[in-house]
């Protein structure tokens, strides 16, 4: 069964729409994902920029910061997600946080998530500062 062209139109539609968000939000994070997606699953490289980004994160309901604050939350609770951590601390500081409003989020979820999961969230928050010539961050 195949796809019909208003469908077709509406799936590049959002594909469209969602790379217009991620790059705003990702920058060149966000492509070097989907080209890492091509030659092994570029279904789903297309389904994290069409859903994630095209229908998602393009909702206006709640400000790039604040996503970016509820992803970050969410990867460090999950744990085991260092490299989409990375592409996320960088999206952060892309929309508006600041390295220490980032440090409070990954030190406020050691609360709910552990020590264990807070401290290599941050050490990939620091990697990335690291990166983005933001070291030190300062104490607070």
């Amino acid at each position: 069964m195949g796809v019909s062209a208003n469908g077709a139109e509406q799936r590049q539609e959002r594909f469209d729409r969602g790379l217009e968000v991620l790059t705003r939000v990702d920058g060149e994070g966000g492509q070097r994902v989907i080209d890492a997606l091509a030659d092994i699953n570029p279904e789903l490289a297309h389904q994290v920029v069409a859903w994630g980004f095209g229908e998602i994160y393009s909702r206006h309901e709640l400000a790039a910061r604040d996503r970016q604050l509820v992803t970050l939350g969410m990867l460090t609770a999950l744990g085991g997600c260092e490299p989409q951590l990375e592409v996320h601390i960088n999206a952060a500081l892309n929309v508006g946080l600041t390295p220490t409003e980032i440090t409070e989020a990954l030190l406020h979820s050691a609360v709910y998530c552990g020590f264990p999961k807070a401290l290599n969230a941050t050490f990939v928050a620091k990697k990335v500062f690291g990166e983005r010539g933001l070291l030190p961050v300062a104490a607070n």
